[in-house]
């Protein structure tokens, strides 16, 4: 019975899976802030060009599709 118990006590293996899910979790949220932050550059990018192409006489665009001509 104390084998057993010196054996649960001393067990890290619980506690290591802990730490990595947790490392998993801030490694997750900080992936999907970049990708929002980029997507929300790249539409200000696009958005710019579009009223760029919009205001000037090589063609149209139309803002709120992106589509131009």
């Amino acid at each position: 019975m104390t084998k057993l118990l010196k054996q649960f006590r001393d067990d890290d293996s619980g506690a290591a899976m802990v730490e990595y899910s947790i490392l998993v979790g801030i490694i997750a949220a900080a992936s999907i802030l970049a990708i929002l932050a980029i997507g929300g550059w790249v539409t200000g990018r696009f958005t710019g060009l579009c009223a760029n192409l919009e205001a000037s006489p090589l063609g149209t665009c139309n803002v709120g599709t992106g589509v131009g001509t």
